[in-house]
C-alpha cells in the first residue's frame, strides 16, 4: 500500500492541528524533570533495594545496569519518538503512524495495552503511596521507637487489616495526584515536578548522609558494587530485565504520552539517556541509603517487599534520631510515588 503526497499532507495537518490544541513542555529541562519524575518512583526507593537484596547484590546490579543500557534506553527513545511524532494519545499516535506508513491498524492496540498496564500499575501504586503517607505520621509520632520486630510487624499488619484506613490514605494519595494532573502540562505537571524532584533529591542525599554515619556504609557499597556471580540465577536475570522496564516507565504508554508534549527541537536521544542515568543514579543512592541502616542493625537485606515497611522501620526505631530521619525517608517515598502516580494517571 503506497502513501500519496495528499495522504502525507493530511497526516501533517492532523498533527499540526492536534499540537495546536495541546500544551508543550517549556524546555528540555522540564521534560527531563517530568520524565525522571515518572521513572523515579517506588521502583527505585521501594522495589530496587529489596529485589537487589533477594538476588545477591552486586551481580544483580551489574545485570540491571546492562539491561538499562542495552534494552531500556533504546526502548525509551522509541516510545518518546512515537509520542512526539504522533502528537496525540498513545492509541491515536500509533494509529496515525500506522495509517501514514500503510501498516496494520491493529498497532493502536499496543498503545491501548500500554494504557491498561499503566492503569493496573497505578491501582497498586496508589495503595503503597497511601501506606507511605500513613507511615509519615506513625514514624513522626515515635510509635516505632524502641519497638521489637514483632511490634513493628503488628503495626504494619494492623494497617493492612483496616480497610477503612487503607481506603482513606489511598483516596488522599489519589487526590494529590489528580490535583496536579487536572491543571494540565505547564500549570500542573511542570510546576509540580519542578518542586518535587529537587526536593526528592535533597531528601535522598540527606538520608544517604545519615546512612554514612552508621559505620556500615562500606559494607553496603561492597554489597551493591562487588559482584558475586555465584549468587546470580536465571530468575535473577529476568527480574533485572523486568525491573529495568518498570523503573524507566516503559511498556505502560507513559513515555509516549510525555513524548507527545515534546517540542521538535529537543533531542530525544540526549534526553532519554539523561533520564535513564538520573533514574539509575537514584536507585543506587536508594540502595546506599537503605542497606547501611539494614546492616547496622543486623537485619536481612533480602527481606522482600516488607523491607521498607517492616525491616527499615524497625531499624529507624533503634537508631539515634531515627524518628526524624525515618519521617524524612517516608516523605521521600511519598514524593517518589506522587511523581510517578501523576505520569500514570
Amino acid at each position: 500500500m503506497s502513501v500519496t503526497s495528499s495522504d502525507s499532507a493530511a497526516y501533517s495537518g492532523a498533527l499540526e492541528g492536534s499540537n495546536a490544541q495541546r500544551g508543550l513542555w517549556s524546555s528540555r529541562l522540564a521534560f527531563i524533570l517530568a520524565a525522571t519524575g515518572s521513572a523515579v518512583g517506588l521502583g527505585n526507593i521501594w522495589k530496587f533495594p529489596y529485589v537487589t537484596g533477594e538476588n545477591g547484590g552486586g551481580a544483580f546490579v551489574l545485570v540491571y545496569l546492562l539491561c538499562i543500557a542495552v534494552v531500556g534506553i533504546p526502548i525509551m527513545m522509541a516510545e518518546v519518538m512515537i509520542g512526539r511524532h504522533g502528537g496525540r494519545s498513545p492509541v491515536k499516535s500509533l494509529s496515525l503512524i500506522a495509517e501514514r506508513d500503510g501498516l496494520n491498524p491493529a498497532w493502536k492496540l499496543v498503545g491501548a495495552i500500554g494504557i491498561l498496564a499503566g492503569f493496573l500499575i497505578l491501582s497498586f501504586y496508589s495503595v503503597i503511596g497511601g501506606w507511605a503517607i500513613s507511615y509519615v505520621g506513625t514514624t513522626a509520632s515515635g510509635q516505632l521507637t524502641g519497638q521489637t520486630a514483632d511490634a513493628v510487624g503488628a503495626i504494619f499488619s494492623g494497617l493492612l487489616s483496616d480497610p477503612t484506613t487503607l481506603l482513606a490514605w489511598h483516596t488522599l494519595f489519589m487526590a494529590l495526584v489528580m490535583v496536579v494532573v487536572v491543571r494540565g502540562v505547564r500549570s500542573g505537571l511542570e510546576r509540580a515536578v519542578s518542586i518535587l524532584m529537587p526536593a526528592l533529591f535533597v531528601l535522598l542525599l540527606i538520608v544517604v548522609g545519615y546512612a554514612m554515619t552508621t559505620g556500615h556504609f562500606g559494607q553496603a557499597a561492597a554489597f551493591l558494587f562487588q559482584p558475586d556471580f555465584s549468587k546470580l540465577t536465571t530468575s535473577g536475570i529476568l527480574v533485572a530485565l523486568g525491573h529495568a522496564f518498570f523503573t524507566l516507565s516503559l511498556g505502560m504508554a507513559v513515555m509516549m504520552a510525555y513524548g507527545s508534549y515534546l517540542p521538535k527541537n529537543i533531542s530525544i536521544a540526549k534526553t532519554s539517556m539523561t533520564v535513564s542515568v538520573i533514574d539509575t543514579g537514584v536507585a543506587l543512592l536508594a540502595g546506599l541509603a537503605i542497606f547501611p541502616i539494614v546492616f547496622a542493625n543486623g537485619l536481612e537485606p533480602g527481606a522482600g517487599p516488607g523491607l521498607i515497611f517492616q525491616t527499615l522501620p524497625l531499624a529507624f526505631g533503634q537508631m539515634p534520631m531515627g524518628s526524624l530521619f525515618g519521617t524524612l525517608f517516608f516523605v521521600l517515598l511519598i514524593f517518589a510515588a506522587w511523581t510517578s502516580g501523576i505520569s500514570l494517571l
